[in-house]
């Protein structure tokens, strides 16, 4: 048994085929004509964004724009003018050839996005890396046949998978794919979803203990491999397989459906989206809204902060798209392991704990103006919500107010168009505010929960510090409280609380949650149509009453025994 993450619900039975692309080796290989290499670089990258328009046309056909819009993002980073600069500089400092140049770049960067705790953001140095061997084939000359050798249907297995890799996969003959690295939200295991192709990833050596031909049975939904299955084994997950078929046939079929509860309680079951290229996974999968729009994504891969005009767009283009459904936007969070490349930062003793989110954006007021003009400029085209990260104290909240309505009189006075029908709600991620959320409820719209962080605050355990991971505990009563404190506070006072963090998309967690009283809960669109199917299948009444045995228990494994209880009556 080989265990990985799963990645891509499903089931596959079949025999391994192992990949293992083209070795490119890079050496440092110094070049006669400094100008020559430059203009040989530059034309393995015109070759290179022609092959990706290609691929991007062929994903658009036979995929869905949304998963093309990953190769839409692999062509901009071919065309950044700071990744020429960059190239072109290391060739004329130290004289090297293209290759070498692009390779020592290229590594510096990965090398950033690597050490980032965000999973999303780290996991995007995988597209560096893909656009980098794309540009090195070329350089060097190599035709890489790529998959294209396979004939038969079979599970493909790999150190790794690019997006380029997974978007050239036959769907008629790759049952399933298993890789060493990655995780869920590597852009191999979304396109693997979107094409409901079962995934396993992050195995560490699943590579190396598997041969070709072997016959194995991946399991997407526990992440796990079962080498060499008996007879029975295999008649087993055949069985398995009949079942998930029809659930989602079953999921698939509440598309246009209320989100609501047996007895008919209504819970808006939105989307985390990280930029306007994810908004067509929204609404093929009938989304009520935007729950999380991580602004920071149209900072980052850049060289300068973007203006007021580009920030505008993007906002537009979401809340166009989203209608009268809200949209609620994050305002920028960076600091911690989130980094600007072009905004010098002060290095801190603990960055998580120190000047980030709102904290930076109150005194850096110019940056903070800019994206508060383009959010009031957008609302004009939907039902916006701004949500200010990272807030502790209540006079945080007065001060973001203060300057939002500051924006509104200069926007007044220039006489630009701009609507003043937005709400303002705070992302409870602190234990002080959550703590005092009675106070904040008097004066904020709603409040969203993002507990990956309250869950590290709460409990003082850096979720990514495997010797703490035992401390990661979404279900202990502790946090629970916090929850059920937040909820009551906002009610009081008839706002709405919603919740964005992981805990929001995991269906075990759902009558836990609706027995606490969210009424919005955002997860990643894929997420959505299965979540509002087992939502279908909760008595809100009965869940209030296991939250409440809940908030007596004394440790999470009691909590979790409590919901697989509730799971088995309903």
């Amino acid at each position: 048994m080989i265990q990985g993450i799963g990645a891509s619900d499903g089931i596959a039975i079949g025999k391994v085929y192992k990949y293992e692309p083209v070795e490119i080796v890079i050496t440092k290989e110094m070049c006669q004509d400094v100008e020559t290499e430059i203009l040989r670089f530059d034309e393995s990258i015109k070759a290179g964004i022609e092959a990706l328009e290609i691929l991007k046309s062929k994903t658009e056909n036979e995929m869905d724009e949304e998963t093309a819009a990953i190769f839409g993002a692999h062509i901009e980073i071919l065309r950044d003018p700071e990744l020429a600069k960059a190239v072109s500089e290391r060739i004329i400092s130290e004289k090297v050839k293209a290759e070498y140049a692009l390779k020592t770049v290229s590594d510096r960067f990965v090398a950033i996005f690597e050490a980032m705790e965000d999973a999303y953001i780290r996991e995007r140095a995988a597209d560096i890396k893909d656009v980098t061997r794309r540009v090195l084939l070329i350089l060097k000359g190599i035709k890489s046949k790529g998959l294209s050798e396979i004939d038969e249907a079979v599970i493909l297995v790999a150190r790794d998978l690019t997006p380029s890799d997974t978007a050239l996969l036959n769907r008629e003959l790759i049952l399933g794919f298993i890789t060493d690295i990655g995780g869920r939200t590597s852009h191999s295991a979304i396109m693997a979803r979107t094409m409901e192709i079962p995934a396993v990833v992050g195995t560490g050596g699943g590579f190396d203990q598997l041969c070709n031909g072997d016959l194995v049975i991946l399991d997407g939904m526990m992440g796990s491999i079962l080498i060499h299955p008996t007879a029975d084994e295999i008649e087993n997950y055949n069985e398995k397989m009949g079942i998930l078929n029809k659930e989602k046939a079953l999921w698939k079929s509440c598309m246009g459906q209320k989100s609501s509860t047996k007895d008919n309680k209504d819970i808006d079951l939105a989307a985390n989206i990280g930029s306007p290229d994810d908004i067509d996974g929204v609404l093929s999968n009938d989304g009520d809204g935007i729950g999380l729009y991580r602004t920071e994504f149209l900072y980052m891969g850049r060289k300068n902060f973007p203006t007021e005009d580009e920030q505008y767009d993007s906002y537009k283009t979401v809340l166009d798209n989203m209608g009268d459904k809200p949209v609620v936007v994050r305002t920028l969070d960076i600091g911690g392991d989130k980094e600007l490349s072009y905004f010098d930062m002060p290095k801190e003793l603990n960055p998580f704990l120190g000047n980030r989110a709102l904290r930076l954006c109150l005194q850096n007021m110019d940056m903070f103006k800019t994206q508060l003009r383009a959010l009031l400029r957008a609302a004009v085209y939907g039902n916006l919500h701004i949500m200010f990260p990272m807030i502790a104290t209540i006079e945080e909240f007065r001060k973001a107010k203060s300057v939002l309505q500051e924006v509104e009189r200069d926007l007044e006075m220039e006489k630009i168009p701009y609507s003043r029908n937005y709400k303002t709600g705070i992302m409870i991620e602190i234990p002080a505010a959550a703590l005092l959320a009675n106070v904040f409820a008097k004066e904020v719209d709603f409040f969203s929960i993002g507990t990956n962080d309250l869950i590290q605050y709460t409990f003082a355990a850096d979720r990514m510090n495997e010797h703490v991971s035992y401390l990661y505990q979404p279900y202990n009563p502790s946090l629970l409280k916090l929850i059920q404190m937040v909820t009551e506070a906002a009610h009081k006072e008839g706002k709405w609380v919603g919740m964005c963090g992981e805990m929001a998309g995991e269906i075990q967690a759902l009558p836990l949650l609706i027995g606490l009283g969210l009424d919005e809960l955002s997860m990643s669109a894929p997420s959505i149509l299965k979540a509002r199917y087992s939502l279908k299948q909760i008595d809100s009444t009965k869940a209030k009453g296991m939250a409440d045995m809940a908030l007596q228990s004394c440790t999470e494994e009691e909590v979790k025994l409590l919901i697989d209880a509730f799971w088995n009556e309903a």
